[in-house]
């Protein structure tokens, strides 16, 4: 156990001094691990992983473990041992360039800009729903998760008031049965078809409409100059309109009546919103604020900024980190320490490898990231990302639970797979966004499939599957070798599935947008697992005993002995330390035969029984 705990020490700290002067791998096995499960809530210990825990790892190793099914928290790398675990985790990628995205995230988009222009903003979780007498909250949702856009509900408010306005000045009949007004925000696409001034349309009723018809039913008539005139939707629309006009300038909308419309204008010069993520720190909206308002509205310009920075402990992120922890997901203040969140967060193996000019390496370099989202200078979002020479590999998001109804989770998903994109044209190798692992049977875990198309990694052959090929295998079953989808879906199958794709995907978008609003991402579908106090290393947690503390003398083979048969493979009797290039070509079948067979061979002169624990964890 003393071996152990020093090998915990060392790898936590590697994050400053992970060089190690030569730039390799060196990687620990600590063997077997057995834990209760967080998806399936069996109550036993049915989770089970396998573990290394890495001193230091170069990002093209990593990349190459990726591809293996292996993920890292921390300076922990684990992967699941897929026939036998109670929920096996498929690695889940998708390549930047073909994103396609959902409406649910397209709307996720529209609420962030609308938030940044000042036309939304947020109610906090723990407030109450229902607006003050002084004031109207804008809010994207109420409790049910249904709109609640009050600058839209304060107009057909007062629509409905000018209606009532007028039945009682006479000009509309008194038993007049009027529905409702309903103003609705208009389409980009739209504006056109309802205005000349387009570009400053925001705001539309059709009232006029239903009033006219309405008063057409009952034969009805209205009163305009002191006469009695057939109702029709234009002359409705221009009576409300004059109404309004007074009422709409402090919330700088103008109104007009257009083909029966109701139409309120922006009357203000909006700036222009662009969003981009760089390597260095970018502004992603000019810093402007202005507030008018009338009973208590208030629209407020934000400013949005996103910068990225080499992985390192950061007050400021772990204030935050711990406030989502506790309100989130409800941890204890004393679960939620700062030597816990160095080392699941801010420690990290991986060989940072800048630019310095290469065209290969992207303008912020290889390594470990922490992506900042600032709103008005104010951290509100941090992801930690993992830049590998194929991907970015997206390992954890936390965010300011006072912002929930803005989806964070899924506008930074949305950021990063841009930011794939914007820096594959430096770097033609990064071409991929990793989301960690998916459990098909947890539903919670299911949101990472929203982001299409994407791909499943064969637990045996190591090959990359469709996930719409993959998803109707995993219906079937838990754990599947994906790689033989041709043998296990027969010819009939197949037809009538492509003879159906269009209604499977209806029905999948059907099931991904009623998960979406269910789960935010990195809820409990977080995608690394965390490594609480000293849990990864007790003795309870792996199967393995600990290897003898006497020394017999014989240490480990020299280089030159080593050398002669098996090149630049070093094997101690204290924490066996291997130099992980050996290891990662012993992960397929045949490589892991030969290196068995090896390390047997060699059993003797190194002076130890090699257990089978150590030969099935290059496997």
């Amino acid at each position: 156990m003393a071996d152990k705990r020093k090998i915990k020490t060392e790898a936590s700290s590697s994050s400053s001094n992970i060089n190690n002067g030569r730039g390799e791998s060196v990687v620990v096995d600590v063997g077997r691990r057995r834990s209760s499960c967080g998806y399936c809530k069996s109550g036993s210990n049915t989770s089970i992983t396998h573990g290394l825990w890495a001193h230091s790892l170069t990002v093209h190793d990593y990349q190459a473990l990726l591809d293996r099914g292996w993920r890292r928290s921390g300076c922990f790398l684990y992967k699941p041992e897929m026939e036998k675990t109670c929920c096996p985790s498929y690695t889940i990628r998708l390549k930047a360039s073909d994103f396609v995205p959902s409406k649910e995230q397209v709307r996720v988009s529209k609420r962030m800009q609308r938030f940044l222009e000042g036309s939304l903003t947020v109610k906090k979780p723990d407030e109450q729903n229902e607006p003050s007498s002084d004031a109207i909250r804008l809010s994207d949702s109420d409790d049910h998760g249904k709109p609640d856009n009050s600058i839209e509900n304060y107009l057909s408010n007062e629509i409905d008031s000018i209606v009532v306005t007028c039945t009682q000045c006479g000009e509309f009949p008194n038993d007049i049965n009027a529905p409702k007004a309903s103003v609705k925000p208009v389409a980009p696409s739209k504006r056109k078809l309802q205005a000349e001034e387009a570009h400053d349309l925001l705001y539309s009723s059709n009232i006029s409409f239903q009033i006219s018809a309405a008063l057409k039913r009952g034969n009805k008539t209205i009163q305009k100059d002191n006469q009695s005139i057939d109702p029709n939707p234009k002359l409705i629309a221009e009576m409300l309109s004059g109404h309004l006009s007074n009422l709409t300038p402090p919330l700088h909308l103008s109104v007009k009546a257009c083909n029966g419309h109701i139409n309120f204008y922006s009357t203000e010069i909006q700036p222009p919103h662009t969003e981009s993520i760089t390597g260095k720190p970018s502004s992603v909206c000019k810093d402007s604020s202005s507030t008018s308002g009338t009973k208590g509205i208030s629209v407020n310009k934000q400013s949005l900024e996103i910068r990225l920075k080499r992985s390192g402990f950061d007050p400021e992120e772990y204030a935050l980190y711990r406030r989502y922890q506790i309100k989130v997901h409800n941890d204890t203040p004393d679960h939620v320490t700062e030597s816990s969140y160095k080392r699941f967060l801010v420690d990290s193996p991986l060989i940072f490898v800048p630019t310095n000019g290469d065209v290969s390496v992207p303008p912020c370099g290889f390594g470990s990231f922490h992506q900042q989202y600032l709103i008005n200078g104010k951290l509100i979002a941090v992801g930690v990302i993992d830049i590998l020479p194929k991907c970015l590999s997206s390992k954890y998001l936390f965010w300011d639970p006072d912002l929930a109804s803005l989806s964070l989770g899924k506008y930074s998903a949305l950021q990063e797979i841009n930011w794939v994109r914007e820096n594959e044209k430096h770097c033609s190798s990064l071409q991929y966004y990793y989301l960690g692992y998916y459990i098909h049977s947890c539903s919670k875990m299911r949101y990472k499939a929203a982001y299409r198309p994407s791909e499943l990694l064969c637990p045996l052959r190591y090959q990359w599957v469709s996930f719409d090929i993959a998803k109707r295998l995993l219906d079937r079953k838990a754990y599947v070798v994906l790689s033989d989808y041709a043998n296990l879906l027969d010819e009939g199958d197949m037809s009538a599935n492509n003879n159906n794709n269009k209604k499977n995907v209806v029905e999948d978008q059907t099931q991904r947008g009623e998960e979406e609003e269910e789960d935010e991402r990195f809820g409990e579908g977080s995608n690394d697992v965390r490594m609480d106090g000293d849990e990864e290393m007790s003795e309870v947690a792996f199967d393995e005993s600990d290897e003898s503390d006497d020394d017999d003398g014989t240490g480990s083979l020299t280089p030159v002995e080593m050398q002669k048969d098996v090149s630049n493979i070093v094997i101690g009797l204290k924490g066996m330390h291997l130099k992980y290039k050996d290891i990662r070509q012993a992960f397929g079948a045949n490589e892991r035969n030969y290196l068995e067979n090896q390390l047997h061979k060699y059993a003797t002169v190194v002076g130890t029984d090699l257990s089978e624990r150590m030969i099935y964890s290059l496997g």
